[in-house]
């Protein structure tokens, strides 16, 4: 089978085998004309042979006189024969203005007329017909998905992806500016709070304080014995006062958690709940988050860190365009 290949096209937009084609017509029934000369002039020469020559004269002459006619009359349409100018003749090049407005004005006053229109679009079920598409779209569709899902490949693709990186990432530092961090914090501490949901948390803070304490009993124990006398160290009592230390914190830390009513949980929710207020309504302590804030935006792992989010979205977006079965598409 042969590959398709694009069709020639000269600089006035026919392709060269619409031209060929229309000249091998022409030809043809140039020749054909000239067939129906010479069988008329020689029919003429030998109509006394017989009757039946006649019949051939007239039938040749008819053709001749209507081939004459239809070339003269397709002709006159379009150009001058032969370029001469005979009147009657160019009528459309002539007249071009004149039969566009006429046209113009007939489509107007028969098809573009309110009333009409509108009797047609409210019989038209644009609904339905996206509805079939969708449920079951035909071979045009999947070819004008595949394309518009192409074009915007293509067009992602093409965009600056430094300066959109940049335009996007200057728009999530300004969005980031404006957010009030703190009255978002304190609400929902505030919610956490009302709702009774601080009990896993802080059953996790310590859970996270006895694990830390196992860890650094040896520092413990070493601060206690720097800070000791000699007396203390001589006697060996530093050790036993960082024992003391030490099994009292996992005392104090065993209690919590089996006590949701140990004071010092309860004062921790108080604490908690102080903070809130403050976050809400404390101008210093809504200064200071918010300085942490504008220090957290501009640390440069968090521009970079945004500046993957956008690569990554730039890379899914294009992978979905250039998919086919993508949604996207």
């Amino acid at each position: 089978m042969k590959p398709l290949t694009s069709r020639p096209v000269s600089a006035d937009g026919v392709s060269d085998i619409h031209k060929n084609a229309g000249r091998d017509i022409r030809m043809f029934a140039t020749g054909m004309l000239i067939v129906m000369a010479i069988v008329y002039f020689g029919s003429r020469s030998f109509e006394d042979v017989h009757p039946a020559v006649g019949f051939v004269r007239a039938f040749a002459e008819a053709a001749m006189v209507g081939g004459l006619a239809d070339w003269f009359a397709v002709t006159a349409l379009f150009r001058h024969p032969m370029g001469l100018p005979i009147p009657h003749t160019a009528i459309i090049p002539r007249n071009k203005d004149r039969i566009g407005a006429a046209l113009a004005n007939f489509l107007r006053h028969n098809f573009l007329v309110p009333s009409i229109v509108a009797r047609r679009m409210y019989r038209m079920d644009v609904a339905s017909a996206v509805g079939r598409f969708l449920k079951a779209p035909s071979g045009g569709g999947s070819r004008l998905r595949l394309g518009a899902s192409r074009v915007v490949g293509d067009f992602i693709g093409s965009l600056d992806q430094e300066r959109l990186g940049g335009m996007f990432q200057g728009a999530v530092r300004k969005q980031a500016q404006k957010l009030d961090i703190a009255t978002s914090m304190g609400q929902v501490i505030e919610a956490m709070m009302a709702e009774g949901r601080q009990g896993p948390i802080i059953d996790g803070l310590i859970k996270w304080a006895f694990h830390t304490l196992d860890a650094n009993e040896e520092i413990i124990r070493n601060m206690v014995s720097q800070r000791a006398n000699a007396i203390l160290r001589w006697t060996g009592l530093d050790e036993r006062l960082a024992n003391e230390v030490i099994d009292g914190m996992y005392k104090l830390l065993a209690e919590m958690a089996a006590d949701p009513a140990h004071p010092l949980r309860t004062r921790t929710e108080q604490t908690v709940l102080q903070y809130a207020h403050e976050l809400r309504h404390d101008p210093e302590t809504r200064e200071k988050l918010d300085h942490w804030k504008r220090e957290l935006i501009d640390n440069p792992a968090v521009g970079q860190w945004i500046e993957g989010i956008w690569d990554q979205a730039r890379q899914s977006l294009l992978r979905a365009a250039r998919d086919p079965k993508a949604a996207l598409a």
